[in-house]
């Protein structure tokens, strides 16, 4: 045979093939010892291994992690829930799950800004008494049915209806709402009113469930306990102990939510009786967070309360003096409350408005004896000490300060602030008595009919510093929050001013003068703003905490919060 395919040519091919590397391998390492191979082998797997290894490392150097949905939380809370619906929450409870369950036009934003929620847009009109919004097309509810401008509408004149008494009615008493379109909702106010917008942030109810339920049956509704709304969670389960009290609540994601899916699977509440059976469960790890309990690594924001005593000049004649209602604000040691009774979870004020924004707080003299410089405002003023009758005289000997009976609610914060407030005052020689009433019974029977020369109490401030409630000589009276009946014509155009403009830094500018003003005539004896303190477990994150109005204002950047995540190139984490 010629050519190729004899045999002499395929025996060539034959001895000329490259023989591959593993098979060259393969038969050195056969002609090894068995001692040698296994010496071989292991060699061989921890090369592999260190350079897998060092692979791995490079990659999760280069890697970046990203939030993840999954994870759980399980939250402890103080009280029970009554109303899961936002026109009849009438407790911190009641608000936190409404504010999981339900979403308005606008929400709160972690940083504490007003953000589009159901709302796609919205538009004010140039007198300011316009309010135009245009809904999201995809906004629905948590069944998937869409969220349509007659579910405002409803939800607006529902909680105008005075037989429902919804705590909302206040705030939307006289507001014209009307559904331009399926998608386009106007409100009208009878005058401008900046605070307008925080409104709207009030949850929307599913009309199509709700417009044949009569008020009277509103709060019995299975739609209380099982409620259909548009925010970031719905109830999955509740559980209620023997007498019928809703002692947990899980809720798991709504799909459906406007601004996302949240991260976190689900959220459960347990609710306790006592503050001190949740401090014990936060301590042992039963539950992972709450707020208020004292725990290590907690996350604080600024309450919008300022807390103080104030004095009722119709009950005795002595607090119309304005160097006694400086004298008893100059004998109290703010620091020392703030240390002792909040821990340094507080911050000390001597004027309305709360700090958190951009009023600059009234200034709180610096003193080494507070109590000396109480009696030197009261002596430069005429007043003398009267030893034996234990008594401060004016110098007509016609009025005296000798005994103050403070009342306020039998709570534990307030109950150790009235006790050091009774130590300064005493340290000046005027006694002091301590009346505790049940909360309920506080406002009812104390504040309402102003029976009180001295009471210690809170005022919850909005998020738009509306004083006009608190400060307003039109507000003295009852139902009006005016405690101190306090009357200033300057004060009364200035929150006038406030509540009219949509200009910031007028309104800004406004209410400084508010605060320097009321600060300076004492009008009662300011002490303190708390700090809101939150607990959550140290793998959370995604929690930012704005300036907090009630506590349910912390679930603001829910949808953000985040147990789990995931590993992605950079280019992927945009």
């Amino acid at each position: 045979m010629n050519g190729i395919d004899s045999p002499h040519w395929r025996e060539q091919l034959g001895h000329s093939r490259k023989i591959p590397l593993f098979e060259r391998v393969g038969e050195r390492v056969r002609a090894f010892s068995p001692g040698d191979r296994v010496v071989f082998y292991a060699l061989a797997i921890l090369v592999g291994a260190a350079s897998f290894s060092s692979l791995y490392a490079l990659e999760q150097s280069l890697l970046v992690g990203v939030p993840a949905y999954g994870g759980d939380l399980h939250e402890g809370e103080v009280g029970s829930p009554q109303f899961i619906n936002p026109l009849l929450a009438i407790s911190d409870a009641d608000r936190d799950l409404s504010a999981l369950t339900y979403a308005g036009l606008m929400g709160l934003s972690g940083s504490g800004e007003l953000v589009p929620v159901l709302a796609e847009s919205y538009s004010l009109s140039a007198d300011g008494k316009s309010y135009t919004f245009v809904l999201r097309e995809d906004a629905k509810f948590s069944d998937g049915a869409s969220v349509t401008a007659s579910d405002v509408v409803f939800t607006v004149q529902k909680a105008q209806d005075p037989a429902l008494k919804s705590p909302e009615y206040a705030d939307w008493a006289g507001v014209g709402a009307v559904a331009v379109n399926a998608r386009t909702v106007r409100f009208t106010l009878t005058k401008p009113y900046a605070p307008f917008l925080g409104l709207t942030t009030l949850g929307v109810l599913p009309a199509r469930l709700w417009q044949n339920v009569s008020n009277s049956e509103f709060p019995f509704s299975t739609l209380e306990t099982n409620p259909v709304g548009a925010g970031p969670f719905r109830v999955a389960r509740i559980s209620r102990d023997s007498s019928g009290l809703v002692k947990s609540v899980l809720l798991t994601a709504n799909p459906h939510y406007a601004l996302g899916r949240p991260y976190l699977d689900s959220i459960r509440i347990t609710f306790y009786s006592r503050a001190e059976d949740l401090a014990a469960a936060i301590k042992s790890g039963v539950v992972e967070s709450a707020y208020d309990i004292a725990a290590k690594g907690v996350l604080t924001a600024p309450y919008a309360r300022v807390f103080g005593v104030f004095w009722n000049p119709s009950e005795k004649q002595a607090y119309a003096r304005l160097e006694v209602r400086k004298a008893l604000s100059l004998a109290l040691d703010r620091d020392s409350i703030v240390a002792n009774v909040f821990g340094g979870h507080a911050t000390p004020v001597r004027g309305p408005v709360p700090p958190g924004g951009n009023v600059r707080q009234a200034p709180i003299p610096s003193s080494d004896n507070p109590t000396a410089d109480a009696a030197d405002a009261l002596e430069a003023a005429g007043w003398k000490y009267d030893g034996v009758a234990r008594a401060w005289k004016n110098a007509s000997g016609k009025q005296t300060l000798d005994r103050i009976t403070l009342r306020t609610s039998n709570v534990p914060e307030l109950k150790n602030v009235a006790s050091a407030v009774k130590v300064d005052w005493e340290r000046l020689g005027v006694q002091v008595d301590i009346e505790l009433y049940e909360p309920g019974d506080l406002s009812q029977n104390v504040i309402r009919p102003r029976k009180y020369e001295a009471l210690l109490y809170g005022m919850v401030i909005g998020r738009e510093q509306d004083l006009y409630a608190f400060w307003s000589s039109q507000e003295r009276n009852d139902p009006g929050l005016n405690i101190a009946l306090y009357a200033n014509k300057t004060v009364d155009a200035l929150l006038e001013a406030v509540r009219g403009s949509s200009d910031a830094k007028a309104r800004a500018a406004n209410l400084q003068k508010t605060e320097d003003i009321v600060a300076s005539e004492y009008p009662a004896a300011f002490l303190y703003a708390p700090d809101f303190i939150y607990a959550v477990p140290g793998d959370l994150r995604g929690v930012v905490l704005p300036q907090i109005i009630t506590p349910a204002d912390r679930f603001a950047s829910v949808v953000s919060w985040y147990r789990k995540t995931d590993a992605v190139w950079p280019f992927f984490a945009r």
